[in-house]
């Protein structure tokens, strides 16, 4: 997984459940949306940006979840 620190999106999943709330949920899901935003636009920064990185993406399929995306 080519974005390892973004793991922290499964504590923000599991919140909401964790307190009981419905409500809290809604927070959690535009953090979430927000965050996968922000990977996308991290990794075209990186393929512009970091020579290698491509070769790197090419070893590392996954940016955020290993067989999925």
């Amino acid at each position: 997984m080519r974005h390892p620190g973004y793991a922290a999106l499964l504590a923000y999943l599991a919140t909401p459940f964790l307190l009981a709330s419905l409500w809290a949920l809604l927070p959690a899901l535009l953090l979430i949306v927000v965050l996968i935003i922000r990977t996308g636009l991290e990794d075209r920064t990186l393929y512009a940006g970091l020579s290698g990185y491509a070769a790197y993406a090419q070893r590392v399929r996954y940016r955020l979840a290993p067989g999925i995306w």
